[in-house]
């Protein structure tokens, strides 16, 4: 099956959700992998989301300081990543953000064309809501967006690393 997602203005309008092995972007950035794997396997022991600082504060998350950062061309949450995850999720059930929203924003470095990389940070935010969902967080209380590389700052290997994230924040602030 294949992936079919339509951007209007910057905004993921619809997007199927398949073998998650045929996804297939419609050009992918050269020296792209084949695909974008959804999965929450370990990744490289850095994180790849980074909780706003409001997020950390009302929920006790300690900052590990990791570098946040998704292998090129890819959506594979790390270990890091699914142990603030664990946190974030204790915290909106039986925490301080019980019955309150958490907003994901996929993110992308700023190689391969714009829609491309629309796609890209959706998948890499759908994997945290994926996670977050298999923990008993209601998807209604995650709404997701992607920004792509709209913001993207990186200009070689390092800096891009950072710009391949979800940032996760409290909804409404």
């Amino acid at each position: 099956m294949r992936i079919v997602a339509f951007i209007v203005t910057g905004v993921l309008v619809a997007s199927t959700i398949g073998c998650a092995h045929d996804i297939r972007p419609a050009q992918a950035p050269s020296g792209a992998t084949a695909g974008v794997v959804l999965s929450t396997a370990s990744g490289t022991g850095a994180g790849s989301v980074t909780l706003s600082a409001d997020l950390r504060r009302v929920c006790a998350i300690e900052d590990l300081g990791a570098v946040p950062k998704f292998s090129f061309d890819s959506n594979i949450l790390s270990t890091t990543d699914r142990s603030e995850l664990d946190q974030v999720a204790r915290c909106m059930t039986s925490g301080p953000l019980a019955g309150k929203n958490v907003e994901l924003v996929g993110r992308a470095d700023p190689r391969g064309d714009a829609e491309y990389n629309m796609g890209l940070g959706a998948h890499r935010a759908a994997a945290v809501e994926h996670y977050l969902g298999q923990l008993g967080i209601a998807e209604s209380r995650l709404p997701t967006t992607s920004r792509g590389a709209l913001d993207a700052t990186g200009h070689d290997e390092a800096t891009w690393a950072v710009d391949r994230r979800v940032d996760l924040r409290i909804a409404g602030r």
